[in-house]
Formats: C-alpha cells, sequence, structure tokens
C-alpha cells in the first residue's frame, strides 16, 4: 500500500491536538459519558434529574458538568432556579455511536 508524504506537523496542529487530547480526557469518565448519553436524547436535564439517574452526589455531578462545558461540550440555560443542561456540540453523537457499537451501552 502506497502512502503519500506526510507533511512535517505544525505548531497549529499540536495545539488542536492538545486541545483535542483534554476535552477526550475530560470525556473519559463514565459518569460523564452517562451524562452524554442521557443528554442527547435531546431533552435537557437539570443537575437534580442527572444526579438522580446517574446515582451520584449532585455536587459531583455539577462539577462533571462544568467541565464539560468549560470544553464546549455542554450549554446551560437557566429557568427560574434550575439551570437545565443539553448538548452543544453535534459531534459528540458520533463519538457515543463508536462508544455505543465498542462497548454495547
Amino acid at each position: 500500500m502506497a502512502h503519500s508524504k506526510a507533511t512535517r506537523t505544525t505548531k497549529k496542529q499540536i495545539q488542536a491536538l492538545t486541545e483535542a487530547a483534554e476535552c477526550l480526557r475530560i470525556l473519559g469518565h463514565p459518569h460523564r459519558l452517562r451524562i452524554v448519553q442521557l443528554l442527547l436524547s435531546g431533552d435537557a436535564y437539570s443537575v437534580n434529574e442527572l444526579a438522580e439517574i446517574c446515582g451520584i452526589a449532585q455536587p459531583v455531578t455539577s462539577d462533571h458538568l462544568r467541565l464539560m462545558q468549560r470544553c464546549g461540550f455542554l450549554k446551560s440555560e437557566k429557568e427560574g432556579r434550575t439551570v437545565y443542561y443539553t448538548i452543544a456540540e453535534p459531534h459528540l453523537a458520533s463519538i457515543m455511536n463508536c462508544i455505543e457499537a465498542k462497548f454495547g451501552v
């Protein structure tokens, strides 16, 4: 099989790959993956709803949501005192499809 000669990696590419690796690291937690699965249903969930479904404490759930929002994966909208989260990054669906197909979850 013939391969075309790859070009030298640029600083911009390294920066983009570093950012991608950081975001993938943030996704690499079972509770965060479950939260993404739930949010990919298209429904908006509150912190308390996600905490209850995932069986984890509300403050821990808030930390998970904050990390994923910082990466641009999620967006939030406040209704009264309640904050609801939804998916902001449409490519998460493709990532989750790969994970679900590989691991049967």
